[in-house]
């Protein structure tokens, strides 16, 4: 490597915009040739822990390496240890859909990088925001009162797991500005056994103590849904103790199995009790935008906020969390800052959103750009037509489930997972039953030509079957099938 002195400081020119240019053309084609290469690697990376470090040099280079040698090496030492979430044959966890025109937008939000922590900072990012999610909210025929047009607003966070902490925050200063603060071991959030993970991180970074954190029990006869009376009971039990209900999480669409918890009913027993309702829709929210889904979302009028999550099933690309407040100021008075150093006249008049007092952190890249692209270049018949089309290769792949006895489906299907496994077979205990699956799920996974996760509730042990990725056609889905089959056949006859 050369030293430092060698080099010429006059050559050395970071952003050249010829330089740019051609480098970035053969940027998009290495990433068109790997979507369109996509199914030629393993669905699932077959790396073990540490593989990359012996791979790459113990220290960074000193003096500069073409950008063909770096893809080069980000196409023999980087993709091998990628999970490609992108292949038409990935139906785990939930999907990360993304689009031609979400990419574009990401390119000119990467180009722009405008850090916008203030309206003045860049006034069209904070207020293409605002467009864009009043669009989204007409688009799932939110009440006027959470729209930026009317009384509420919408602001585009990173993850569910921010749009969670700081409606906690603004829930929990709300209280604890009529009780005290000395007060705050007294408040209680609740939750079913089916709520995100996520959503007991936020509550304990808020200070809410852990034994106050409920995660109410649900059942199979329920379809894993959070029921009102068993809500109501834990909260008249708390306060009969003297603590005080804070925050319910409702959630449309669980995780492990897209349970769907009554909104309505839910919120009219936390109304009675002043409590915070934040609807989480991360996944099945964007459902909504269809006309048969949206009753899933009837009673929202009675909740306090709601999210939902593009980048999981609107082909908007990762970090797109889409949430929406019916009192803004609750929020902002709990997350709000105003140092000298970023006050200026607009702020200062209240005639502007400050989108930085709606969030954790102070910077925010101009993340509207991608959902606006992708509203404007597909429409919302296409979008429709897309969570359809998605739908619809689900209900193939569990009638393909069904036809074969050795198979169940666990959970109803609602949206576009199944939940399935082998059954328990007569003479064998649930522990054998679940043995068996653990292996499939194995087998499937490491022939690199599927990829499928897995849950267990309520004890059961079961798969995750999950159309969502972009480039997914029916034939993939029949194929996903034929390896699934193919593997049971071994497992069954060695066990």
């Amino acid at each position: 490597m050369g030293s430092p002195e060698s080099l010429d400081s006059k050559h050395f020119n970071h952003l050249n915009p010829e330089d740019l240019r051609t480098k970035a053309y053969k940027a998009v084609d290495f990433i068109a040739d790997y979507y369109k290469n996509i199914e030629s690697y393993p669905v699932g990376s077959q790396a073990q822990p540490g593989y990359l470090k012996n791979r790459l040099p113990e220290t960074p280079p000193d003096t500069p390496e073409l950008l063909d040698t770096i893809l080069k090496d980000v196409q023999n030492d980087l993709i091998p240890g990628i999970t490609h979430w992108l292949s038409p044959n990935f139906y785990g966890y939930f999907p990360a859909s993304v689009s031609s025109a979400a990419f574009i937008g990401e390119i000119l939000c990467t180009g722009f990088n405008a850090n916008v922590f203030k309206w003045v900072a860049s006034p069209a990012v904070t207020e293409l925001e605002m467009v864009v999610m009043d669009w989204l909210g007409v688009m799932l025929k939110l009440p006027k009162r959470f729209m930026i047009s009317g009384s509420g607003g919408g602001v585009v966070h990173s993850t569910t797991s921010e749009a969670i902490l700081s409606t906690v925050v603004a829930a929990r200063d709300r209280v604890l500005n009529e009780i005290g603060i000395e007060n705050i071991g007294k408040l209680v959030v609740y939750g079913s056994d089916q709520t995100h993970s996520t959503y007991k991180k936020a509550c304990k970074i808020a200070g809410i103590h852990p034994c106050n954190i409920r995660s109410i029990p649900t059942s199979v006869e329920d379809e894993f849904a959070l029921k009102p009376d068993s809500l109501r009971k834990i909260i008249e039990a708390d306060v009969k103790e003297g603590r005080v209900p804070l925050f319910l999480c409702v959630t449309v669409g669980t995780t492990s199995t897209t349970a769907l918890d009554p909104v309505k009913d839910l919120a009219e027993v936390a109304n009675k009790y002043n409590i915070w309702v934040h609807v989480d829709g991360a996944y099945g929210g964007n459902a909504c935008i269809c006309p048969e889904y949206r009753p899933f979302l009837d009673g929202v009028e009675k909740v306090d906020s709601l999210s939902l999550s593009p980048h999981k099933w609107l082909l908007c690309y990762a970090e797109c969390c889409c949430m929406w407040v019916k009192n803004p100021n609750l929020i902002v008075n709990a997350l709000g800052t105003n140092p000298e150093y970023l006050k200026n006249e607009h702020s200062e008049s209240g005639s502007v959103v400050s989108y930085m007092d709606w969030q954790v952190g102070t910077s925010r890249r101009f993340r509207a750009l991608r959902l606006w692209f992708v509203l404007r270049s597909y429409g919302v018949a296409n979008l429709q037509n897309h969570i359809r089309s998605d739908v619809q290769m689900a209900i193939t792949f569990e009638r393909l489930v069904k036809s074969d006895v050795r198979f169940e489906i666990v959970v109803p299907r609602r949206f576009s997972l199944v939940c399935f496994r082998l059954k328990q077979l007569n003479g064998f205990d649930s522990g054998y039953t679940e043995s068996l699956n653990k292996k499939l799920l194995e087998r499937v996974n490491s022939t690199g030509r599927v990829y499928l996760t897995h849950t267990v509730v309520a004890g059961i042990y079961m798969l995750r079957f999950v159309v969502g990725a972009t480039l997914t056609e029916e034939r993939h889905v029949i194929n996903a099938w034929e390896v699934i089959k193919e593997m049971a056949n071994t497992i069954v006859n060695e066990f």
